[in-house]
């Protein structure tokens, strides 16, 4: 909660004070929460989060908004789904499971491994990332008090998902590790976790039109890109 409601109050203030052309920032997928008509699109209602981090990135959404209208800081938030690849956080699932494979050790894999998760390539987000921020957001003329799109704003607000738009299950990218770590792995197949969600799904249709996303790195590419690295960087 310090990072994300004080530290992020902290990044808008410097905006301000800054006179910043553009902020974009990285919300997340998880704002979707309870919701399960898929796939998840901007426009739906997101005010049922299942987890205190969803309810933080929602909130990060939220004062991002009133920045926008008190001071015209033009402010794009990206709703990252399932980012994978090099330099991928140790405490995430990827790069947790290519431990224990190529250490020949178990895995947890929740739900019995009924999930699916719209991976991501990070090569995919970046360039993401980068065709937003040239693209400030701008006060939407269509924007309708009286019917409102959440996803944009009479203010300088946008509100993108970034993903693959392509849906894998879990057991499917486990597969994958087994498959060029050179290894199988036991499975431990255990309930949901508190605060999880079964799937995500990411309708990337209007950062497609808006700034022309197109991630175009298939899961079986994307997995594979992954573990070279990973081989070469940990010496596995």
């Amino acid at each position: 909660m310090r990072s994300n409601l004080d530290g992020f109050l902290n990044i808008l203030e410097g905006c301000r004070a800054g006179q910043v052309e553009h902020l974009v920032y990285a919300s997340s997928s998880s704002v979707y929460g309870a919701n399960r008509k898929l796939p998840f699109a901007v426009e739906d209602a997101v005010d049922h989060p299942v987890s205190l981090y969803a309810a933080s990135k929602k909130a990060n959404e939220l004062m991002a908004h009133s920045y926008s209208h008190l001071y015209g800081l033009p402010t794009t938030g990206l709703r990252f789904f399932t980012v994978y690849g090099p330099w991928g956080r140790p405490d995430m699932s990827p790069m947790l499971f290519a431990d224990r494979i190529s250490r020949g050790e178990p895995i947890d894999v929740f739900n019995h491994g009924h999930h699916s998760r719209d991976f991501t390539y990070i090569d995919d987000i970046v360039e993401g990332v980068v065709r937003a921020l040239d693209h400030p957001a701008e006060p939407d003329p269509a924007y309708d008090a009286e019917a409102p799109n959440p996803g944009t704003s009479n203010a300088p607000y946008r509100v993108y998902n970034i993903g693959n738009d392509q849906p894998v299950q879990l057991l499917r990218f486990i597969e994958l590790l087994e498959q060029h770590l050179g290894r199988t792995v036991k499975k431990n197949l255990l309930p949901m976790q508190p605060g999880d969600v079964p799937d995500t799904w990411a309708d990337v249709s209007a950062l497609r039109r808006d700034v022309g996303y197109a991630p175009d790195t298939p899961i079986e590419e994307g997995v594979a890109r992954f573990v070279a690295w990973y081989r070469d960087y940990f010496k596995r």
